[in-house]
Parts: structure tokens; sequence; C-alpha cells
């Protein structure tokens, strides 16, 4: 009797222990155009290596509803991808006239019900901002936030959890230009996702050169903002090579290798690998490569 119950305990132990590392692991996805997803040979090849690289997320684009891509989606559902659903919301970034209209709002909610009826697990936002030549103002990132509030009370209902694209100036503070302000938009989202793509920053000789500087340091004065108590989720977008200067092969997959070595060391919950052509086999590489390296 004793024995059973020592056998029954271990059990549920190596249960918890299981339970708790699993909800540890960090997110790793990809980013997928419409078209991409509706390609049915592209998307099962993606499935395939995504798989064995160990990829969990596929982020897709959703503009017009269609058929091929509900029976897409429900591909990646049976082989255990989970499937976000991003929504643009201004492309190119918002106009005042654009950003303050309901009825744009909800012409993009349809686009939220189509991918919720269909599978999508979480919701994201992206080119929620204004223009870049937006005259700063602090009014911006709260315009900008009840859109946002909007959305979260939709989902709320519906136990959808929302995300929204940041622009990577805005882990150092608001940005009164683009109207993103990361303390406020945590109000009312469930997971921030900072595209801290070195091509972005400011000099981009520097940043080109320094890719886990760059993503590391743009994630931790994140955290700072809320003394390391995040209130929401963070998944880095990182990038697969950069388009200011041209790379070798041998270059493209160190720099991606810095990139998630960043995302990890800063605690992430995860990252998005961004491709605007979907193009995903130097990340699938480097992945296999380092799970070949951990066994």
């Amino acid at each position: 009797m004793i024995k059973q119950f020592t056998r029954m305990a271990l059990l549920f132990l190596s249960l918890f222990i299981f339970a708790s590392v699993a909800s540890a692991a960090k997110v790793k996805g990809i980013y997928l155009t419409q078209y991409s997803l509706e390609n049915t040979a592209f998307l099962n090849q993606l499935i395939k290596n995504a798989k064995a690289a160990g990829i969990d997320t596929f982020v897709v684009d959703l503009e017009i509803p269609s058929k091929r891509y509900r029976e897409n989606v429900a591909l990646l559902k049976e082989n255990n991808i989970r499937y976000v659903a991003r929504i643009v919301m201004f492309p190119d970034g918002g106009t005042h006239a654009a950003i303050s209209n309901p009825d744009v709002w909800q012409k993009k909610y349809k686009l939220v019900k189509h991918a919720i009826d269909w599978g999508a697990k979480e919701i994201q936002l992206d080119y929620i901002r204004y223009k870049s030549s937006q005259k700063p103002s602090a009014e911006n990132a709260k315009n900008i936030h009840n859109i946002i509030q909007w959305y979260k009370n939709k989902l709320s209902g519906q136990n959808i959890p929302l995300q929204v694209d940041v622009f990577g100036v805005a882990s150092y503070g608001e940005s009164k230009h683009i109207g993103q302000n990361i303390k406020m938009f945590s109000q009312s989202v469930d997971a921030i996702c900072p595209m801290v793509y070195p091509s972005h920053y400011w000099p981009f000789q520097k940043h080109y050169k320094i890719p886990y500087e760059t993503v590391y340091d743009s994630l931790t004065r994140i955290q700072k903002q809320f003394d390391g108590k995040m209130p929401m989720k963070m998944y880095a977008y990182i990038e697969l090579s950069n388009y200011h200067y041209r790379m070798s092969r041998a270059q493209k997959l160190a720099y991606i290798k810095a990139q998630i070595k960043a995302v990890n060391d800063a605690n992430a919950d995860g990252w998005y690998a961004w491709s605007p052509h979907n193009r995903y086999e130097n990340l699938f590489y480097v992945l296999q490569n380092q799970k070949k390296s951990a066994e």
C-alpha cells in the first residue's frame, strides 16, 4: 500500500513538473502573409519545416476572408500550430480622421470575427499608430489607446487575448509622434509585441553590428518601465536580415542567433520572426542546429 502511494505521489509530482515546464515554454513563431497561407503546397512545406525546428505559432495576416484561408487555417490546428490572426489597422499609419472614426474600427473588427470563427487563439493588431509625420502630442497615445480598449472589450467576453505591435522606439518611452505608449497600453492588452529589428535603429551602421545589444537593451528597457514586474506578456519581433546591408549566409545565421539569444537573456515570453516574403530556411537551420547541440 505504501509503495503504491509512493508511486502515485511520484507520478503526480512528475506531471506537475511537466505542466510547469510546459507553461513556462517560450513562444516561437513566424509571420505569414495571407497569400502564403492560401498557397497550400507552400504552407504544408512550411508546417513540416517549422515543426521540425520547434516553431509552435504562426502569425497570419487576414485581409480578405476566403474559403481557402479557412480551410488552410484548419491545417494549422491539425498540426498543433497556434494560429494568431494579424490585423493591420492603419496601413502606413493613421490620420486623425481614420483613428477617430468608429466605422473604421468596426470594419476591421469584422476581420477579427472571421479569424475567431476559424480558430484564432489570439488577435494581434499591427500598424495601430499615427503616421510618423504626425505632430507630437500626448493626446496621440490616448487616442490609440481608446481603440485598443474598444477591441479589448469586444474580445474579453470571448476569452480571446489581445496582442498589440509597437515600434522599437516605444521601448524607451512614449512616442508622441506615432502615439504609442507601452505603459498606457498595458492597461488593455494581454501581450505587447515590440518590433525590435536592429535595422530600424539609428545609427544604422552601429546597430547592424550589434544585434544582440540592440534587442536586449530594447526589451529590458520595456521591463524597466514596469520596474521589472511585467503586467502582460512580451513577444519580441526579430528579423532575419538587415535590409540596409548586404549579408552573407554566415552573417545572417549569426544575426538570427544573436537576436534569439537576446530575447532569451532578456527573459521575454518568446519571439516572432519576420520575413516579408516568408522565407525561413535560415531560421529553421539555426533552430534545428540548436536542438542538435542541446541533445
